[in-house]
């Protein structure tokens, strides 16, 4: 029924055909059965009912292989179409082992649909292959789906299990307890883990000493499954056996299968179970005395565990004999002896035989399991041989600190050395540059020659050296030398220079710079030097100079008062810090004047004009405008005079005019401004009692005033009383050229009045105007007469005002 129902749909059916695997022959019918499946139906559709159809696809079970077959090429399976079609059907094959990597293990052919394996097939490099059915027509149309065919390779027991390695090491500590871990060793096999063939098992099949034939008893086992090797007895000794090579086998099968072979060798380690003993333990040594830092001899100790380990290696101790620990000892690395030095020099004369006890221990603490004996000791007995010691100094170097100006014959240094030996001592000096001392050949003792000189060239830093040898004169005459350091301490014995011995000064009062500045120089150094003293030693030139420090080496000279310019000399005295102190006498020549913006002396003109004590700005142009009107009007009184000339009477003179009066009347007295050049540096303005800001003006500037009462004017002091006037010219000259003789005369005459102001009065002006800069000079006149007015406040003025005041003085 189920043939007719496939007939009558023309539902394909895939007949799956077992080719009897794993046999040769076609008698194994049976044994392929039960690999494999006779025939398989994997696209059948099924009805369910009568109404509707459900598609389902068969799973297919996968068709397995033996590996390493030799039967090739070998049928697999066989895939087939019940369909009836009217052409041919054409069978194809694809995937791995087909036509994908790797390539031609299988093919098809195409007509009866038959798989084949080609070659053996190794399940190690692929264990499974899935491939894929197609039933085509010849023009390549699809009769079928593809159907999926998964072929698996079975295992064989063909590869054998191997070690991860030929060797295996491992070590164990010697009287290791039974059951104590050694290490452990691995293997692997390639077949199926899922199978016996890839079950391992683990054995020892031999076992051999190191030195062989020392134990000959199992003294371990391994583990059959984990491949664990541990002890087994007891009875590892490392002085006895160093190690063991065991030879191990491991098999699959549970054993029972393929084996391989490997070997393992286990060290016995040593453990500090031998504690080292002196051999022997009494010694008798040599030392020479006064030498350090040399071998005296060396001792033993032996010990019986592993050399090169801290278990063997040893460390000595002196224990007793040592108290000044002359003595040192240490261990030689490759022998492992004791080696016995000289630390600090030895006497004979002061001890001639040492004994000393000696103990030795291990570098690593002792185990548990070693003996408990007691520490190692043993005895060294050193004598002390004597020589013939050279002669010592008591210091080395020998410091002496003296005064540079030392007496010569002072003692500076004695019982400077010794002979150990009690021997006689020659001493002398094998170095002093500067010849400054004297030693005594049999006692050593030291002096001096001469005074010293801290500035020598073999003086540095206060300190002289000098070298002393001291022999002894016993045969072989041995000599000793040591220096002899002296520092001098100074002495104040130069006094101190002052400079500048000249120097210019500002007479300005009011300058923050002026002054002389002062230094000294001491050739002698601190603290005998700096800080200076300067100081006035004349009473009347400190009434007029003083003397301001401004650090410990500098001073600056400045007048106390005003003073005339010019030169003055000032005595100064300078003094050092030393002890005692020394001060030396210095005349200053200072030069007093007037000063520049840049504080440099200039000429008097130029200290009217250029300082701030003169005309300011807008003064100078005032000063100019009326020049140059002056100017101008001379020059109109020389064209008026020539237009006149033509117009004169013969016998009249240029200054003839129609007036009968005294011609002197009218001829101005320009002395009156004051006494020109010869009167500048004893006259300044500043007598006004509230001068401005800009300064005094010199009294030449102020231009002169008539119409002033004479009765008004101060009387001049410089001249008696009751004096007549020198005669005035009267006629003017009939040449006009000699106008400039005839005002001379005129002003000759002026000079010498007695009855006109002096040279130094200020005139007073009947209105001097609004906002003028300068203060009033109304208060030097009064309206008093000359004998009541009091002229003493000029004395209280400065020098500038001393000529003027004593013009004034009353009688």
């Amino acid at each position: 029924m189920l043939a007719q129902e496939m007939t009558s749909r023309g539902l394909a059916v895939l007949c799956v055909l077992v080719a009897g695997l794993g046999q040769v022959g076609s008698s194994s019918q049976a044994g392929r059965e039960d690999l494999n499946p006779v025939v398989l139906y994997p696209w059948r559709q099924r009805s369910s009912g009568g109404l509707s159809r459900v598609k389902r696809d068969w799973i297919i079970p996968p068709i397995r292989v033996l590996e390493n077959s030799k039967q090739v090429p070998e049928n697999l399976v066989q895939i087939k179409s019940d369909k009836i079609f009217t052409g041919e059907v054409i069978y194809k094959l694809e995937g791995p082992g087909v036509d994908q990597d790797p390539k031609d293990l299988f093919e098809i052919d195409d007509k009866t649909g038959w798989i084949r394996s080609m070659i053996p097939l190794d399940r190690e490099k692929n264990r499974s292959f899935t491939l894929k059915a197609f039933a085509l027509s010849p023009s390549g149309e699809r009769l079928e789906n593809p159907s999926t065919i998964e072929i698996v390779v079975l295992d064989q027991n063909d590869n054998r299990p191997n070690f991860s390695q030929k060797e295996f090491a491992g070590s164990v500590s010697e009287f290791s307890v039974p059951g104590t871990s050694v290490m452990s060793v691995t293997a692997t096999d390639a077949d199926d883990p899922t199978t016996d063939n890839a079950i391992l098992s683990y054995s020892i099949i031999g076992q051999e000493s190191i030195p062989p034939l020392r134990i000959n008893k199992t003294m371990f086992g391994i583990n059959n499954e984990t491949g664990a090797i541990y002890t087994r007895d007891v009875g590892l000794d490392w002085e006895v056996v160093k190690g063991f090579r065991l030879t191990l086998q491991v098999a699959d099968m549970s054993g029972m299968g393929l084996t391989s072979l490997a070997n393992a060798v286990i060290h016995v380690t040593d453990i500090n179970n031998n504690p080292p003993r002196f051999s022997p333990d009494l010694y008798t040594m040599s030392a020479v005395e006064n030498k350090v830092d040399f071998v005296i001899g060396w001792v033993n100790a032996t010990d019986n565990d592993e050399p090169g380990t801290g278990n063997w290696e040893t460390k000595y101790t002196i224990a007793k004999g040592n108290p000044s620990r002359n003595f040192a000892i240490r261990t030689d690395p490759v022998t492992n002896e004791g080696i016995l030095s000289v630390l600090k020099a030895l006497d004979y004369e002061t001890q001639e035989v040492y004994t000393l006890t000696l103990t030795v221990e291990n570098v690593n603490p002792l185990s548990i399991k070693a003996p408990k004996d007691p520490v190692s000791s043993a005895t060294v007995v050193v004598t002390v041989v004597n020589e013939n010691e050279a002669p010592r100094f008591n210091k080395d170097p020998i410091e002496i600190v003296v005064l540079e100006s030392v007496e010569p014959g002072t003692v500076l240094a004695s019982n400077i050395a010794y002979d150990p030996d009690n021997a006689k001592l020659k001493y002398d000096i094998l170095r002093d540059p500067e010849g400054w001392l004297i030693i005594n050949h049999e006692t050593g003792e030291i002096t001096a020659r001469k005074p010293f000189n801290v500035r020598s060239p073999h003086v540095k830093n206060n300190i002289y050296n000098a070298v002393i040898r001291v022999t002894d004169t016993d045969a072989g005459g041995i000599s000793t030398t040591a220096s002899l350091v002296i520092t001098l301490r100074e002495t104040n014995d130069f006094f101190p220079q002052l400079f500048p011995l000249m120097g210019t000064v500002c007479s300005e009062s009011g300058r923050e710079t002026s002054g002389l500045f002062l230094s000294a120089v001491d050739v002698d150094l601190p603290p005998h030097a700096e800080p200076f003293t300067f100081q006035l030693q004349d009473i009347n030139v400190s009434a007029n100079w003083t003397i301001i420090h401004v650090n410990e080496t500098h001073a600056v000279l400045r007048p106390l008062v005003e003073l005339e310019t010019g030169e003055y000399a000032v005595t100064v005295l300078v003094t050092d810090s030393g002890t005692p102190s020394l001060g030396a006498y210095a005349q200053v020549n200072v030069t007093l004047c007037p000063c520049g913006k840049d504080s440099e002396c200039k000429t008097e003109a130029a200290a009217i004009f250029g300082t701030r004590v003169g005309v300011s700005f807008i003064a100078l142009l005032v000063i100019m405008a009326s020049i140059a009107l002056l100017l101008l009007l001379l020059l109109l009184a020389v064209a008026v005079g020539n237009c006149r000339r033509h117009h004169m009477k013969k016998g009249e003179g240029l200054l003839v005019g129609e007036s009968d009066e005294d011609i002197r009347d009218n001829v101005l007295n320009y002395d009156e401004q004051g006494g020109g050049e010869e009167d500048e540096n004893a006259f300044n303005i500043d007598l006004l009692r509230n001068p401005v800001d800009v300064g005094p003006l010199p009294i030449s500037f102020y231009p002169p005033i008539t119409g002033i009462p004479r009765g008004k004017q101060p009387l001049r002091k410089d001249y008696p009383d009751n004096l007549p006037s020198p005669s005035y010219p009267r006629k003017p000259p009939a040449v006009p050229t000699d106008i400039e003789d005839f005002i001379n005369d005129g002003l000759e005459a002026a000079d010498h009045d007695p009855n006109v102001p002096p040279y130094d009065t200020a005139l007073i002006y009947d209105y001097e105007g609004d906002g003028s800069l300068a203060g009033s000079l109304s208060s030097i006149a009064s309206a008093s007469s000359d004998g009541d007015q009091d002229y003493d406040y000029l004395n209280d003025w400065g020098p500038r005002f001393k000529k003027l005041a004593n013009m004034y003085d009353p009688r």
